[in-house]
């Protein structure tokens, strides 16, 4: 391993330098920079006492290094520095926080020309200056020196924060700007932590191949569900909580009942069966993602996207429900004919495969039959609606007779089941009382799960609903027995796992951050740490005339603001309603609000982005942007 290389810069008397030298590993390699020349110090006795200290351990002194043009202080050779610390930046004198924002963006963006991939850069500033809320008392946004957006210019996020103290480094005396004797007042002074954040531009809609009978099909991935297809999550090799928590319930569920995990296939759906949709009393045709398949030959090139290797997507399809109609010698066959183009939907529920299961000849009156995989749906931008989601579902079947007593018996470990695995990581000094409740629905024979959501420090204002409980079917299979009765428990392992785990913010389960999967150690269950701590926000208002012909579809609206922003609006507020006394046109008016929970965002992207939004409501919604 090569030995850890940390960069100093803006050092005033060397002090700083000095004292961590002597604590440093021998292996550690220390450079020391300032933006003063040698004759700057010649009235100094303390810098030049420090200078002789650091020249007898062999760390490499440079003056006159700009912190904002690092590259041309270092040869290519010289740079990947493990950690660059900067203490106390300031421009001097009165500057206002505009100039000092505009050295820590410029320091920024130097510090990506000389810092390792995995390296860290640490900024100590004096009490509120940050504008983050681990400040005591935080100052107002716009009069702080807003240092997580200025690190996002550079492509940095803040990924811990920690108290200074000057008593921690022995010897360090902190001077002031340019070594002057007015030094800074360091009380409840924060050292904060920046580490690379992934490219932001880095996530196309990528194309997918299928093949369907004889015929190769291509169809680029929905612009809202960017990176949520084919993610592999429940897979076997997988270390994703979504995984974990998914086997745990499993688990736990198969030492009361006998189990029968059945292989869920890829959640693409023929256009014919979402007639399981209405038979199921699922009113959300409106809120599927509709998928058009293209033709397209094996050899043919992709367009559009980054190819995938089909290899990996073979065995998923080879299980998909395909059109059928009577073959020869009475069989049934692959449709053919499907030219040029199909249309199919992503399942918005494991629900559509549940007539399947029961009417199927192995099935097992008493065994707990389980279905895992992700399901799709367009939904309302909410913190804990999400357009794509990991579901479990749960079928029990067994004889009329038997029904109270299965049911309870079912609903009575699961929800011992949830309850022992939302306590492991309560927050201190909350309440160890079940947090489940099975809420009966007014049909008089169904239930939803229901989790006291407060409890676990997430910013929700009422319970969260992580599941349903389902104790009748549309009709009976021709294997089923007419005595027989069914019960479905879905459940959605996201929202489950984000209140073990503690997950303020569903996206982070989506995250190609591997940084993620370091919080999880296999076997434990402990509170997660974000590593991508108070990301600015940004906000926007848009108003815009109405088509009365077209008329508004509000929850497209939302899935547009959802694709263009590639889930960075995590609010739409509906602000006010306006009808031109004339022509009586209608206008409305929404705030939407921007924010990342693992990537660096910048008010710049925010409004290109806010641009292109405006471009694509009218477009797609046949609105007037005002």
């Amino acid at each position: 391993m090569a030995p850890r290389r940390l960069l100093l810069v803006g050092e005033g008397n060397f002090s700083f330098a000095a004292a961590i030298s002597e604590t440093l590993d021998p292996s550690t390699s220390l450079t020391a920079t300032c933006l003063q020349l040698p004759a700057d110090f010649a009235r100094d006795p303390v810098a030049w006492e420090n200078l002789r200290r650091l020249r007898l351990r062999g760390t490499k002194i440079l003056f006159g290094v700009d912190c904002t043009q690092l590259a041309d202080a270092f040869e290519l050779h010289d740079r990947e520095f493990d950690q660059i610390c900067f203490n106390f930046p300031h421009c001097g004198r009165k500057a206002g926080v505009a100039r000092n924002r505009e050295l820590l963006f410029k320091f920024f963006q130097s510090c990506a020309d000389v810092l390792a991939e995995e390296g860290e850069v640490h900024v100590a500033l004096c009490r509120g200056q940050g504008g983050t809320p681990a400040d005591n008392p935080t100052r107002e946004w716009h009069n702080s020196w807003q240092v997580v957006a200025m690190a996002a210019l550079g492509g940095f996020i803040l990924s811990d924060v920690h108290s200074f103290s000057c008593e921690a480094v022995p010897g360090y005396k902190c001077t002031g700007y340019r070594s002057q004797n007015k030094s800074f007042q360091v009380e409840g002074a924060l050292n904060h932590v920046f580490t690379r954040s992934l490219p932001f531009e880095g996530l196309q809609p990528r194309i997918f191949r299928i093949k369907l009978g004889d015929q190769w099909f291509s169809f680029p991935e929905p612009e809202a569900l960017v990176g949520k297809l084919n993610r592999g999550f429940l897979e076997a090799s997988s270390h994703h909580p979504i995984k974990t928590i998914n086997d745990k319930l499993i688990t736990e569920l198969g030492k009361a009942f006998p189990l029968k995990r059945l292989k869920c296939s890829f959640p693409l759906l023929p256009e014919e069966e979402t007639s399981v949709l209405t038979s199921w009393n699922c009113d959300i045709l409106s809120a599927t993602f509709w998928i058009n398949l293209e033709e397209n030959s094996n050899s043919e090139p992709l367009t559009g996207g980054t190819p995938q290797d089909m290899e990996d997507f073979l065995v998923s399809f080879s299980e998909l429900s395909l059109p059928k109609s009577p073959g020869r010698n009475g069989k049934e066959e692959v449709r053919e004919g499907i030219c040029g183009q199909a249309k199919m939907w992503l399942r918005p529920s494991l629900l559509v495969h549940g007539q399947a299961v029961i009417q199927a000849p192995d099935f097992l009156p008493g065994s707990l039959h389980i279905l895992s995989g992700p399901v799709f749906q367009k939904c309302h931008i909410s913190p804990f609606t999400m357009p794509a989601f990991h579901e479990t579902l749960f079928i029990l079947g067994f004889n009329q007779t038997l029904k109270d007593g299965c049911l309870q018996s079912l609903l009575d470990h699961l929800k011992g089941i949830l309850d022992s695995l939302l306590t492991q990581t309560l927050l201190e000094g909350s309440k160890r009382s079940s947090l489940v409740e099975f809420i009966f629905q007014p049909n008089g024979k169904d239930y939803m799960i229901d989790v006291k959501s407060h409890n676990f420090g997430l910013d929700c204002a009422k319970d969260l609903i992580i599941g349903s409980v389902i104790t009748s079917v549309p009709s009976i299979g021709k294997h089923c027995s007419k005595d027989q009765c069914f019960v479905f428990v879905s459940i959605n392992l996201d929202l489950l796992a984000m209140l073990v785990w503690g997950i303020s913010d569903w996206r982070m389960l989506w995250t190609f951050d591997k940084r993620f999967l370091k919080n999880f150690v296999p076997g434990k269950i402990e509170p997660f740490k974000s590593y991508s701590l108070y990301p600015p926000s940004y906000v926007h208002d848009i108003s815009f005339w109405l088509d009365e012909k077209k008329g508004f579809d509000e929850l497209e609206f939302h899935t547009v603001a959802r694709a263009v922003s590639q889930d960075t609006v995590i609010s739409i507020q509906f602000l006010s309603r306006f009808q031109h006394p004339e022509t009586e046109q209608v206008s409305l008016c929404y705030r939407l609000t921007y924010k990342t929970c693992d990537k660096a965002l910048t008010q710049q992207q925010v409004a290109s982005m806010q641009s292109q939004f405006r471009k694509e409501i009218q477009q797609r919604l046949h609105v007037t942007p005002r």
